[in-house]
C-alpha cells in the first residue's frame, strides 16, 4: 500500500503490472460480480437503446404528429438537457440511501417512460414524458458504474470499464436492427412498447446484485465520525470543487469528440455522399462494431498503461484516421475509416467509467461520476447543430460540407482532451475494491480530519 502525499488517500499497487490474459480476468470474476457487471452493461445498453429509438423513428413521429423532424428533434435536446439533473438526483440519493435499490427505481422509471412514449397523444406530452426519460437516462450510468467499480478487483477494472461503456453503441446498434425489424412494419409506437420491456429482466438481475459493501462501510464510517449528510456534500464541494471543474471539461471533450463523430455522420454519408440508407445503416453498424472492440482493447490496456496515457494515444491515432474518415469518397475506405475512428473514440471513452470512479471522492461516488459525465454530454450536445451550421455555411460542390466541419470540430476537440488528460490525475491504483475494504474506510478516517474539523465548526455556528 502506498499512501499519496496530496490526497492522503492509500493506494492499492497491482501485484503485477505484466498483461493478464482477458479471458482470464473475466473468468476470475465471482458470482456477484459477474451479474452486477451483466446488469450493469444490460441496463446501459437499454438506456441507448430507448435514446437512440426517437432519432430513427423521427421522421415517422414527426408525419403522425403533422410537424417538421427539426422540431421534433427537440425532444432530444429535451432528454440531455435533464440528464444531468437527473444524474444529480440519483446520485445524491444513491450516495446516501445506498445503489442497488434506487438502481432499481431508475431502470423502473426509465422503463416506463419508454412505455409511455408509444402512447403519447401529442408532441406535448410527447416532450414531458422524454424529459421524464432523461431523469432517469442521467441517473442510470452513475449508480450502475459506481456499483459495478467497487465490487471489482483493480486488476478488472479496466477491460470491464471498456466494455461496460460499449453498452451505449450496442444499443445504437440494436435501434438500427429495431428499426428495420419493427418500425417500417409495425410503426414507430411499436418500437417504444417493445423497447420497454427488456429492462424487466435487468430488475429482475438486479435482485441478485448485492448491495455495496463499501457504501455500506462508509456509510458507517459517516455515522461513526458524527458527519452530516448534507454538510458533507458542501464540505466535499469545497475541497474537490477543482477536481469537479477539470472532469466536466474533460467529458466535455470527450463528448465532442464522441458526439462529433457520431451524430451528424449518417446525414453525411447520406445528404453529401448520397449513400442508400442500406449502405449508411450498413457502415453505421461496422463503425459501432469498431467502438465496442476499442473499448475492450483501451480499457484493458489502460490497466497497464495507465489511464490518461491510454486516452492520449487513442486521441494521437483518432487523428491519423480522421482523413480516412471524412475525405474518401469509396464506401470500402470510408467504412474502414469510420471502423478507427470509432474504435479510438470509443475506445478512450471506454476507460471512462474505471477513471471517473477512481477520481471521485469516496463518499460522492455515486454522484460525482454521473454528474460530470452528464454535464459534459450537455456542453456537447451542441456539436451536431454546430457541424450542420458551418457545413451549410461553407458547402462544397453545392452540398453542406458536413465531412470537413467533423474532422475540424472532431479534431480540435481531441487537442482539448489530450490537454486535459496531460494536467489530470492519474488514479489506476487507487483501493476501492471489496478487498481493501478496511484500508479504506481506515483512509476515510484519516482524510477526513479536515473535514470535520470543518463540520464541527458549522454544527456550533448553526447551534
Amino acid at each position: 500500500m502506498v499512501l499519496d502525499s496530496e490526497t492522503g488517500i492509500r493506494k492499492t499497487t497491482l501485484r503485477s503490472q505484466k498483461p493478464v490474459n482477458p479471458l482470464k480476468i473475466l473468468r476470475s470474476l465471482n458470482k456477484d460480480q459477474t451479474i452486477t457487471f451483466l446488469a450493469a452493461y444490460l441496463g446501459w445498453t437499454l438506456d441507448a437503446f430507448d435514446f437512440f429509438t426517437v432519432s430513427f423513428a423521427l421522421p415517422y413521429i414527426a408525419k403522425e404528429f403533422k410537424m417538421e423532424p427539426s422540431t421534433i428533434s427537440a425532444s432530444i435536446t429535451v432528454t440531455l438537457m435533464f440528464r444531468p439533473v437527473g444524474a444529480l438526483i440519483f446520485g445524491l440519493l444513491g450516495d446516501r440511501f445506498g445503489r442497488k435499490y434506487l438502481l432499481m427505481a431508475d431502470i423502473l422509471l426509465f422503463s416506463s417512460m419508454e412505455l409511455a412514449s408509444g402512447f403519447a397523444p401529442n408532441f406535448q406530452s410527447f416532450v414531458i414524458i422524454r424529459a421524464i426519460f432523461g431523469l432517469a437516462m442521467g441517473g442510470e450510468w452513475g449508480l450502475g458504474a459506481a456499483l459495478t467499480m467497487e465490487i471489482l478487483p483493480p486488476e478488472a477494472r479496466g477491460l470491464v470499464s471498456g466494455i461496460l461503456q460499449q453498452g451505449y453503441p450496442t444499443g445504437y446498434i440494436i435501434a438500427a436492427i429495431f428499426y428495420y425489424l419493427v418500425t417500417v412494419k409495425l410503426g414507430w409506437r411499436a418500437m417504444f412498447w417493445i423497447g420497454s420491456f427488456p429492462a424487466l429482466l435487468v430488475i429482475i438481475l438486479r435482485f441478485f446484485v448485492p448491495e455495496s459493501q463499501l457504501w455500506k462501510k462508509s456509510n458507517e464510517n459517516r455515522k461513526s465520525i458524527g458527519r452530516d449528510w448534507l454538510i458533507e456534500i458542501k464540505l466535499i464541494l469545497k475541497h474537490h470543487w477543482l477536481k469537479i471543474i477539470h472532469t466536466i471539461l474533460l467529458m466535455a471533450c470527450f463528448n465532442f469528440v464522441s458526439h462529433g463523430t457520431q451524430d451528424l455522420y449518417p446525414t453525411y454519408l447520406k445528404t453529401q455522399l448520397l449513400f442508400s440508407p442500406e449502405a449508411v445503416t450498413v457502415t453505421a453498424i461496422i463503425a459501432n462494431i469498431g467502438a465496442l472492440v476499442g473499448g475492450a482493447v483501451c480499457g484493458y490496456s489502460s490497466q497497464y498503461l495507465g489511464r490518461r496515457r491510454t486516452i492520449i494515444i487513442a486521441m494521437v491515432l483518432l487523428g491519423a484516421f480522421l482523413p480516412l474518415f471524412v475525405l474518401p469518397r469509396s464506401r470500402v475506405l470510408l467504412t474502414i475509416g469510420a471502423f478507427f475512428v470509432y474504435f479510438f473514440v470509443q475506445g478512450a471513452y471506454g476507460i471512462v467509467p474505471a477513471h471517473l470512479n477512481e477520481l471521485s471522492p469516496p463518499e460522492f461516488r455515486a454522484t460525482f461520476p454521473g454528474f460530470t459525465y452528464q454535464l459534459g454530454v450537455l456542453i456537447a450536445s451542441s456539436s451536431a447543430q454546430i457541424e450542420a451550421v458551418l457545413g451549410e455555411k461553407f458547402p462544397k460542390d453545392g452540398l453542406p460540407n458536413y465531412g470537413l466541419t467533423q474532422a475540424i470540430l472532431t479534431a480540435c476537440a481531441a487537442f482539448c482532451l489530450i490537454i486535459l488528460a496531460l494536467i489530470g490525475k492519474e488514479a489506476k491504483d487507487v483501493g476501492f475494491d471489496g478487498k481493501v475494504e478496511d484500508e479504506i474506510v481506515d483512509d476515510l478516517r484519516v482524510d477526513s480530519d479536515e473535514l470535520k474539523k470543518d463540520s464541527t465548526a458549522e454544527k456550533e455556528m448553526r447551534t
